[in-house]
């Protein structure tokens, strides 16, 4: 695996994505505390469902939680909610705002990140409007986007010759992200593995894809919060 560049807090590891239909407002910010406690390297909040005051109030609730634990905190799609509370980034669909806008907004600190489906001209145009990270999938049946087009294994590696962490999303549990990571996935992006269930099982689950990280991630390294856990239960 030939190392990308990592910058602006992007690290390897368990990209934790949120989803209002599984997590209830009530739910959402010790929830995601849950995934960082497990070992998440960056949190992306995702809804679209709420009001705008909601919206504005969550982001800002699960920046806190971020802001506390070190690790980056990105709006989906959103550029201005990303500005106006002082998230670390955005991350955006090919119908959403330009990068080039984005970038304008946020300034050249921020982490922007672009979805590339399994499209290495998509990765291009990314790579040269100065993306910061590029997600290709589905890699799996996904419950949360059933209709996004499927992407090979084998587009991760030639990815990377544009020199940019990688993450895989679409489906990916515990039991098939070792092969993506393999494949050259930096971040595995997680829904419904992740937060399909009660904050125990979400730190439970997040302490298993980061053994997936170690086991299989040259560049891995656990956060302090977790090292021990991990060291006592690599992955055979």
């Amino acid at each position: 695996m030939t190392a990308a560049p990592f910058a602006k807090g992007l690290a390897p590891g368990l990209y934790a994505i949120t989803d209002s239909t599984l997590l209830p407002d009530d739910k959402l910010v010790p929830t995601v505390e849950a995934a960082l406690r497990g070992g998440a390297v960056m949190v992306q909040y995702r809804d679209k469902s709420g009001s705008a005051v909601t919206r504005l109030n969550q982001a800002r609730n699960l920046l806190a939680a971020c802001r506390n634990a070190g690790i980056p905190l990105i709006i989906n799609d959103d550029p201005e909610l990303a500005q106006r509370v002082g998230a670390d980034g955005v991350h955006l669909g090919q119908s959403d705002s330009s990068l080039i806008d984005a970038r304008q907004r946020l300034g050249d600190g921020a982490i922007i990140g672009a979805t590339c489906h399994g499209d290495l001209t998509l990765a291009a145009k990314a790579t040269g409007e100065g993306a910061d990270y590029l997600a290709f999938g589905r890699f799996f049946g996904s419950a949360t986007k059933p209709d996004a087009p499927p992407a090979d294994f084998s587009v991760l590696a030639s990815a990377r010759q544009y020199k940019r962490p990688l993450t895989a999303i679409g489906g990916i549990t515990t039991g098939n992200g070792s092969a993506l990571i393999q494949a050259g996935a930096d971040m595995l992006a997680v829904v419904g593995d992740l937060f399909d269930g009660n904050p125990e099982y979400t730190e439970r689950q997040a302490r298993e894809f980061s053994r997936l990280f170690a086991a299989h991630h040259p560049l891995f390294q656990p956060r302090k919060n977790i090292h021990d856990t991990l060291s006592n239960h690599q992955e055979p």
